[in-house]
């Protein structure tokens, strides 16, 4: 079987030849390649060159946000929204404006004015953040202060009049010719699963939507349904590409999507996701790196089918077998097992290697579940450890 028959296989629940290894290396290799630390076979070579030579195949759930050329890249990133040329369609914003400042610090000011309103954003990205691989800012000013009631209408002003124009062809030819049969080149719809969901992770700090949400809960629901369609459209878009995964909502955690607001807000826009997708030949994934005590049960009902980058003990509460148990063989698994294990500051190599027997001890027969490092290979993991455990993996055998 090829890597990508054997995650598909694994995403279905059936048989595969070897239980799979998809470790997550972009940040790892982007940290090292900045700071000239790769091995030196691969001092010079691209991250698939470096991946087909080690035949660990292509880890493509989340994408390489900074993937992309032009002045216009980095202008909406306050609302969330990235531009990068393996995403499946494009935003055009309509009847607005933005006025755009940059200081020295690497922070990026955007003003967007509208016929109804001013919303004001500010993220951040430095040197810092470039040595450690990441291709993420953080937004340091969110659009929703809970300042004044109008900066709901304008937000929903704002994406009211946005245009989704589906647009395949970068991610079509970076699925042939990068990914290829090396592993699924997810088309990614969005980070956030719901417009509750984008409320909290991008558009407000946690401690005021709490605080909206206690004090005007009606312009929180109201939003929510304004934004409904526009969700709806970049859905759309990437379910009429040739993806065969679509990746729907990351960064789940008790403690920012706590149980009660994901039955009532997150579970109903899954499911509804799970069962178009499913109806058009396609699977569902999210991106749940969290702590997970307490969601399990929401996922599940959710419908979606693979919960990319399960984080077990002892960097969360559960163990990877007590999500197996909860999941019923519902869902498929992609990580489970901790970055940290792959660190020498934290785990001896005898600890290590015991760590993965622990691990793929607890799995059982292994169905519906894709091996890898949770949530991503941190940058001085040693490339050693990482064929190590691919090699021990390996000895698995068959899932059957």
């Amino acid at each position: 079987m090829t890597i990508k028959e054997r995650l598909l296989a694994a995403i279905q629940g059936k048989p595969v030849d070897v239980l799979p290894f998809l470790p997550r290396l972009d940040i790892w290799y982007n940290a090292n390649k900045f700071r000239g630390t790769l091995p030196d076979k691969y001092r010079h070579a691209s991250l698939k060159e470096m991946l087909d030579d080690l035949g660990l195949g292509y880890h493509y759930v989340i994408p390489d946000y900074k993937d992309w050329e032009g002045p216009d890249r980095d202008e909406d990133i306050g609302l969330g929204h990235y531009r990068f040329h393996t995403k499946p369609f494009r935003l055009v914003f309509h009847n607005m404006k933005r006025e755009i400042r940059k200081d020295e610090k690497g922070n990026f000011f955007i003003r967007y004015i509208t016929p109804v309103g001013e919303v004001s954003t500010c993220y951040h990205y430095d040197q810092k953040m470039k040595e450690s691989g990441l291709t993420l800012n953080v937004i340091t000013e969110h659009a929703l202060k809970g300042d004044d009631e109008k900066e709901y209408d304008t937000i929903a002003y704002i994406f009211e009049n946005c245009e989704v124009i589906p647009d395949y062809t970068r991610y079509h030819q970076f699925m042939d010719e990068a990914v290829g049969d090396n592993g699924i080149c997810t088309g990614y719809v969005a980070a956030w699963a719901s417009p509750m969901h984008y409320i909290i992770q991008d558009l407000m700090d946690f401690e005021t939507f709490c605080f909206e949400r206690a004090d005007r809960p009606e312009k929180i629901e109201e939003l929510c349904t304004r934004l409904t369609p526009f969700f709806d459209r970049i859905f759309d878009a990437v379910l009429g590409s040739r993806a065969e995964l679509m990746l729907c909502g990351c960064n789940f955690d008790r403690s920012i999507t706590p149980p009660n607001i994901f039955a009532e807000s997150i579970t109903p826009f899954i499911r509804k996701q799970a069962e178009k997708a499913h109806a058009a030949g396609k699977f569902l994934a999210t991106h749940p790196d969290g702590e997970n005590a307490g969601l399990l049960e929401e996922y599940v009902k959710s419908g979606m089918d693979v919960a990319d980058s399960i984080c077990p003990a002892p960097m969360t509460k559960l163990t990877l077998k007590e999500v197996r148990t909860a999941f019923q063989n519902k869902i498929t698994i992609w990580g489970g097992i901790p970055s940290i294990c792959f660190l020498d500051s934290t785990m001896s190599e005898y600890e290590f290697e015991k760590y993965i027997d622990m691990t793929l001890k607890s799995i059982g027969t292994g169905r519906r579940m894709i091996m890898g490092i949770a949530d991503t290979t941190p940058p001085d993991a040693k490339l050693e450890r990482i064929l190590k455990a691919a090699e021990l993996i390996r000895a698995f055998g068959p899932v059957k």
